[in-house]
């Protein structure tokens, strides 16, 4: 049982992820707690309208 490739991927996964916050790329964008909270919440509401929406238009 060996394990090798398992850690290669591994390794892979955590290489791209550093390269990533290096280049700022982390999920919070260089926001604010409160700046990411309203962003998020903005992008529900749209997701919320959108789904609203399909729903009344195939009742109709």
């Amino acid at each position: 049982m060996t394990r090798g490739n398992q850690r290669e991927l591994a390794r892979a996964k955590n290489q791209k992820k550093q390269q990533e916050l290096a280049k700022g790329k982390a999920k919070n964008d260089g926001l604010t707690v409160e700046q990411r909270k309203f962003r998020d919440a903005e992008m529900m509401r749209e997701k919320q309208r959108k789904k609203e929406e399909a729903k009344s238009k195939s009742h109709s």
